[in-house]
């Protein structure tokens, strides 16, 4: 075999990889929003109250950002492959069961055991990726390409669950997850290469146990504000515990011998600044979503199905401005890709909050054009953000990197959203967000 036809076999090698990871990615971000569409009809079959809901929505992002950076550290420590195929059996088996759920019991157990399946495989699958492209170049173009695949995942949950809920059954949406799930397992072994375990690394469990408590404890606090208003002890005990619990998380940190977040990796501006746009461009999105979903059903009288129609210029625009991102930030840099993200998410978030919202205006003026401007500006500060992100970090930390990406990624649906939708109206908010992201594309272009 020729030199040329070696490369050629060691790239089509290359782009499996890559596409099974890439699968795999959207496939957890996927399984977080497509519960979205379909929660009226569980709660109707159910009879669940409001509360109910909110937790069953919120429960599989819980453990999901809880056990991130955990997760990373497994990946790190015994091998990432060997990570990834450990978290995708566990994410299988839930997502096995969740269809067959006889009750909201049994959906939310199967829920909370796919974000814990999640977590692993979510880092594992970057430092496998790492492996894949051992290069700092090729590393840099895989994860231009990589930063969108999370939301275009989304994307599909919002579309495909408004399908599925349609012409079949809420219980069907659990089942996308596996079809991705299993095959991957099998083929995993064929088409990812070992990666090397650390074993020197100790997995600091005090710190995991800190950290997971932590987030998901505060996250829960979040969440319920949907529900319970800001000064009831449901929201502030949590919040309140979650906060000294990640307090106590930094300070054992900064004195462990091989802490599981060492505090200088967060001190990078330019990475603290890739990981708040990541941050922010997710946010921005999932706001997106929800906000427009509900004003299409019930402002609209919109049907599930119509509605998810709505979001497919969403979705072939991320697509071809995903594809472009990778050529861009060779061309450009990471830092001006992210930059011009978020400059034309913010635009589409402005839009959005004049005109996406109101009524008497037709979709084709009023939400189409910003929607098609925030899945490009999406798209473009998700690639460059994941490339600055994941600079300089040595393959022995690619799952660390990973877990802080993901963390990052459900910091922004989660505590940003939740924040930012108390404001006091959804334009609001939409606007809030969008002044947020053109704020941190101004500083990133001062930063260079």
């Amino acid at each position: 075999m020729s030199v040329k036809e070696a490369t050629r076999v060691v790239d089509v090698q290359h782009r499996y990889a890559f596409a099974l990871l890439g699968s795999v990615q959207a496939t957890l971000i996927f399984t977080l929003a497509a519960i979205a569409v379909p929660l009226p009809a569980i709660g109707r079959e159910f009879g669940l109250p409001r509360a109910d809901l909110i937790l069953l929505s919120a429960s599989y992002g819980l453990t999901f950002a809880g056990l991130l950076l955990f997760g990373g550290r497994l990946a790190d420590r015994y091998g990432g492959r060997r990570a990834l195929l450990a978290g995708l059996l566990l994410f299988a088996a839930a997502s096995a069961a969740a269809p067959f759920a006889p009750g909201i019991e049994a959906l939310l157990a199967a829920r909370l055991v796919q974000g814990a399946g999640a977590a692993l495989v979510a880092p594992a699958a970057m430092a496998v990726l790492r492996t894949v492209h051992p290069s700092p170049a090729a590393y840099s173009r895989a994860m231009a390409s990589w930063g969108g695949l999370s939301v275009l995942g989304a994307t599909a949950g919002n579309l495909l669950s408004g399908v599925i809920l349609s012409w079949l059954s809420w219980r069907w949406t659990f089942a996308v997850p596996l079809a991705v799930a299993v095959p991957a397992l099998a083929l995993a072994p064929r088409l990812l290469p070992p990666t090397a375990p650390h074993r020197g690394r100790a997995l600091d469990l005090p710190g995991a146990a800190l950290a997971t408590l932590g987030i998901t404890l505060a996250s829960y606090g979040l969440v319920v504000t949907d529900v319970r208003p800001w000064p009831s002890a449901t929201v502030l005990l949590p919040l309140l515990g979650g906060a000294v619990l990640l307090g106590v998380f930094l300070y054992v940190e900064r004195r462990a011998p091989d802490p599981l977040l060492p505090p200088r990796f967060l001190l990078d501006r330019r990475r603290a600044l890739a990981l708040a746009a990541i941050a922010l461009s997710a946010c921005g999105t999932a706001m997106t979503f929800v906000v427009l979903s509900l004003h299409l059903q019930q402002t609209l009288g919109w049907s599930p199905l119509r509605t998810s129609a709505a979001f497919v210029p969403f979705a072939v625009a991320l697509v071809a401005a995903g594809r472009a991102a990778g050529p861009l930030v060779i061309r450009y840099g990471a830092g001006a890709v992210t930059t011009a993200g978020l400059g034309t998410g913010a635009a589409g978030l402005a839009l959005l909050a004049a005109t996406g919202l109101q009524a008497q205006l037709p979709y084709a003026y009023g939400t189409l054009p910003g929607l098609v401007l925030l899945a490009a500006g999406a798209a473009a500060s998700f690639g460059g953000a994941s490339v600055r992100a994941t600079e300089g970090v040595p393959p022995q930390r690619a799952g660390l990197a990973g877990g802080v990406l993901n963390s990052a990624m459900e910091l922004g649906p989660t505590v940003l959203f939740a924040l930012l939708l108390t404001l006091g109206s959804d334009a609001l908010s939409l606007a809030a967000t969008g002044s947020a992201l053109a704020v941190v594309a101004l500083i990133n272009h001062r930063t260079g």
